[in-house]
C-alpha cells in the first residue's frame, strides 16, 4: 500500500488526513483478516517516527503476535490457516521532515520512490505481488515501484482534479495542472483502476479516457461492529452537550470542499426568518488556511449565530461514534465527495443524514429513506430542509432504521473479498502488457 502525502496512523478531521487514512488502515486489516500480508508506506514527517510501526496481528487462537513471533510470521513463506499477519507500516525519508504542502510534494517523489525500493532490495525476489497506490502523488511512486518489480499497479485515485475543479467553492484555488497530468498518466498506465462507486467510475472514463475495462467499482466498507445505533440521552451526557436541544453534527476538515460554511449561514437563515435555530457541532480542524476554524466562527458572528456554533477537534473512531449518537442529523454539505465515508458511519450509527446530491454521496444516501439529498449549496435551500427534517420526530425515526439498513450494505470483509479479485485481474493485465 502507497500512501504517500497522509499517514493511515495521523488521526483525520485535520490537515490532510481525512477518509483516506480510515480507508487504507481498515482495508489493510481486511486483507490481513484474509492472511495477505500488508505493508504500508507513507512519507515520514517527523525524525521522532519509528522506521516502522507494526500493527500486530493475531495467531490461530486469536491470541495477539507480538516478540520474535512477529518476525517469524513475516519471513515465512506461507501464512498459516487462521492466522492475521501484523501489517507493517513504513516511514520513508523522503524530503525535509517538516510539514510540507500537498503541492510541494511532486519534488520529493523520487526520494520516496528511492526508499521504497530499498525496502524491496532488502527482501527475497518476488517479495511484493502488488502494489494498490492511493491518491495520485502515490500513483507517480506506485508506477516507478511496479515497473521495478514487475507486478501489477492498482490504483484508488479518492479524489479526481477535473472533479474538483469543476466544484470550487468561490474563491477556492483549482487544482494544479501537474496533478491533472499525473492523473492522466496514471488512468494510462495503471493495470487496474478502483472507483469507490458507479459515478467515480463514469468520471474517469468520461473525463479521463480509462479503459472501461480496467476500472473496477470496489465501494468502501464502514465499521458495522463500531458504528451501530446508541442511546442518544447518555452520548450527550458523555459529552456534555444539553439535552433539549436539537443538534446538527458536521464532522470533516474544516475547508472550502467540505463547505461547512453552508451549515452556518444556512442557520442565519433560520435564525432571520424567526425559525427554531439548532446547535450546530462542527467536530474536525482546518486543513490548508490555519485561519479556518476562526474564520468560520467569525462568519457564525456575521449571520447572527455566534453562540449556535461550536467547534471541536477531531476524535478518535470510538469516541466519533458518540458524537454520531448524540447528534439528531448529520449534515455533508460537500461540493465534491468521491464516496463519503462520514455519511456511511453515521448511516450505520442509526443517524439520518443530510448531504449535498454530489458525487459517492448520491450512492451512499437514499433519498428519503435514509435521509435527504440536497441539489445545489444555496443557504436558504439547506435552512428549509433541515427544518423540515428537524420538525418531524417521524421522518427522523424511519430515516434512523432506513440509515442503518443502507449502510449494512458496506462492510470492509466484502470490499477485501472484491479488491483481492481486483489484484487478480490486474496481474492478468500486467503479463498480457508484458507479453504483448
Amino acid at each position: 500500500m502507497l500512501s504517500v502525502h497522509t499517514s493511515p496512523l495521523d488521526q483525520p478531521g485535520t490537515g490532510d488526513a481525512g477518509g483516506m487514512n480510515v480507508y487504507v488502515l481498515e482495508l489493510s486489516r481486511a486483507l490481513a483478516a484474509r492472511g495477505a500480508r500488508v505493508e504500508i508506506f507513507t512519507r515520514a514527517t517527523s525524525s521522532d517516527q519509528p522506521e516502522t510501526v507494526v500493527l500486530p496481528g493475531t495467531d490461530a487462537d486469536g491470541r495477539p503476535i507480538v516478540g520474535e513471533d512477529v518476525r517469524a510470521v513475516l519471513l515465512a513463506q506461507d501464512v498459516e490457516p487462521g492466522v492475521v499477519p501484523p501489517i507493517l507500516v513504513h516511514h520513508v525519508a523522503a524530503g525535509p521532515f517538516e510539514r510540507l504542502d500537498k503541492n510541494d510534494l511532486p519534488a520529493v517523489l523520487c526520494g520516496m520512490a528511492a526508499g521504497v525500493l530499498r525496502w524491496e532490495a532488502a527482501r527475497r525476489p518476488g517479495w511484493y505481488d502488488v502494489v494498490h497506490s492511493h491518491y495520485w502523488l502515490s500513483g507517480q511512486v506506485g508506477q516507478i515501484a511496479a515497473d521495478r518489480w514487475e507486478v501489477p499497479l492498482v490504483h484508488t485515485a479518492h479524489t479526481l482534479a477535473r472533479v474538483k475543479n469543476a466544484s470550487l467553492a468561490p474563491g477556492d484555488d483549482p487544482e494544479p495542472t501537474q496533478r491533472v497530468v499525473g492523473e492522466e498518466q496514471l488512468v494510462a498506465t495503471a493495470d487496474a483502476l478502483v472507483a469507490s462507486t458507479p459515478v467515480e467510475a463514469e468520471e474517469l472514463v468520461e473525463l479521463y479516457g480509462a479503459d472501461p475495462d480496467r476500472v473496477h467499482v470496489v465501494e468502501p466498507g464502514v465499521d458495522l461492529d463500531r458504528f451501530v445505533p446508541g442511546d442518544k440521552a447518555s452520548a450527550r451526557r458523555a459529552l456534555g452537550l444539553p439535552a433539549d436541544r436539537e443538534i446538527v453534527l458536521f464532522a470533516g476538515r474544516v475547508q472550502a470542499l467540505k463547505a461547512p460554511d453552508v451549515l452556518v449561514r444556512a442557520l442565519g437563515v433560520l435564525r432571520a426568518t424567526g425559525r427554531l435555530v439548532p446547535l450546530l457541532v462542527v467536530l474536525g480542524g482546518p486543513s490548508g488556511r490555519s485561519s479556518a476554524v476562526r474564520e468560520l466562527r467569525a462568519l457564525a458572528t456575521v449571520v447572527g449565530v455566534p453562540d449556535d456554533v461550536v467547534v471541536h477537534p477531531p476524535a478518535d473512531r470510538d469516541t466519533l461514534a458518540t458524537w454520531y449518537h448524540a447528534a439528531d442529523i448529520v449534515a455533508m454539505p460537500s461540493r465534491s465527495e468521491s464516496f463519503g465515508l462520514v455519511a456511511a458511519e453515521a448511516q450505520a450509527s442509526g443517524v439520518p443524514v443530510i448531504a449535498a446530491c454530489v458525487g459517492g454521496l448520491r450512492t451512499i444516501v437514499d433519498h428519503d429513506v435514509s435521509g435527504r439529498l440536497v441539489r445545489g449549496h444555496d443557504p436558504v435551500v439547506w435552512a428549509d430542509v433541515i427544518a423540515d427534517v428537524l420538525a418531524s420526530a417521524d421522518d427522523r425515526a424511519r430515516y434512523a432504521v432506513g440509515a442503518r439498513r443502507v449502510a449494512e450494505r458496506f462492510g470492509w470483509e466484502t470490499t477485501a473479498d472484491q479488491m483481492l479479485k481486483v489484484y487478480s485481474v490486474a496481474g492478468e493485465v500486467r503479463a498480457s502488457r508484458v507479453s504483448a
